[in-house]
């Protein structure tokens, strides 16, 4: 709920969770407003509530926003981070059953300017191109010492360029909707030769709920320490679009809603740019292993996905 963009996008989506939780008999939902930074805030919720599973969907977010605000990454994503996982931790304590999976968003930015494509989870991803990226693969790292250490089963999910209704308006679609709405121009990146790979929420959504009741196995090994139950999985579309095609798409679906005019004027509105620090120029899952273990494999057209926020667009925006 802070103010790194529009709160009342974030109100709107609490309130959707909340007429969901009440449309479901005996299914109850707590909104707790705190930061995960504050250690003893996230402890007092650990013991009151005694979580069976843990999802974290909380971090900074935003790879050029990292460069000039590299504070607020290291709070929410580092020191956040760890203390979730302290939590976790103490969740064992005096042998009480405790957490049985922690779920936690990763990101493709961990790939950095990773030169084969598809990406798959066994590549190497030592070569963080912003600090947002460097955050989570640190996320990865701690997570994997805390499995090794304590047993604790988690999973990082590497999500890739996510977007949809209620979205965040920094992200390209979002951001080019505002702008062209107000007639300023839209910036592509490396001349529009960017590619990317769009993962619609509802997929994302799906594959967490998957995930998180699927914990690593616990095991031991032969020197009669844990194996670490840690795992990790690319969450994607596995279908690259070109930021041009994708931008025709977007002003297509933007008139079809009823957003902007058909006799808009896009070409008067496009720039070429050249490559932006901390960007890469193609994001590519391979989501073999998320096939193999769970079944599924996110699937939403770009149109479709589109689509359906244009039509959030003109909703929430009273267009």
């Amino acid at each position: 709920m802070n103010d790194y963009y529009d709160i009342s996008i974030k109100k709107w989506r609490l309130d959707k969770i909340d007429t969901a939780a009440a449309s479901r008999l005996g299914y109850t939902y707590t909104f707790i407003k705190g930061n995960i930074a504050n250690q003893k805030l996230v402890n007092d919720i650990f013991n009151t509530y005694k979580p069976d599973i843990v999802v974290n969907l909380a971090a900074q977010a935003g790879v050029r926003y990292s460069i000039t605000n590299p504070d607020a990454y290291i709070e929410s994503n580092i020191i956040g981070f760890y203390n979730i996982l302290e939590a976790c931790r103490h969740s064992y304590d005096n042998g009480n059953k405790g957490v049985e999976h922690l779920v936690y968003a990763s990101s493709s930015s961990v790939y950095g300017s990773n030169q084969k494509v598809p990406y798959s989870v066994d590549d190497k991803v030592d070569n963080p191109v912003s600090l947002y990226a460097a955050t989570k693969k640190s996320n990865e790292l701690m997570a994997h010492a805390y499995s090794k250490l304590y047993n604790i089963p988690s999973t990082g999910l590497r999500f890739f360029t996510v977007y949809g209704p209620a979205g965040r308006p920094d992200m390209a679609y979002f951001g080019f909707t505002n702008k062209l709405l107000k007639g300023e121009n839209i910036q592509l990146f490396n001349y529009g030769n960017c590619k990317r790979d769009f993962t619609y929420i509802d997929d994302i959504v799906e594959g967490v709920i998957r995930v998180m009741q699927g914990p690593p196995e616990r095991r031991t090994g032969e020197d009669g320490l844990p194996i670490p139950p840690y795992a990790i999985y690319n969450i994607g579309n596995s279908n690259p679009e070109n930021l041009l095609d994708f931008v025709t798409i977007l002003q297509e679906e933007l008139i079809r809603a009823g957003v902007l005019p058909s006799d808009y004027d896009f070409e008067a509105h496009k720039q070429l740019v050249p490559m932006q620090p901390g960007d890469v120029p193609v994001t590519y899952a391979d989501t073999s292993a998320l096939e193999r273990d769970f079944g599924f494999k996110p699937s939403t057209s770009l149109r479709d996905g589109l689509r359906k926020f244009a039509e959030w667009y003109k909703e929430f925006y009273k267009i």
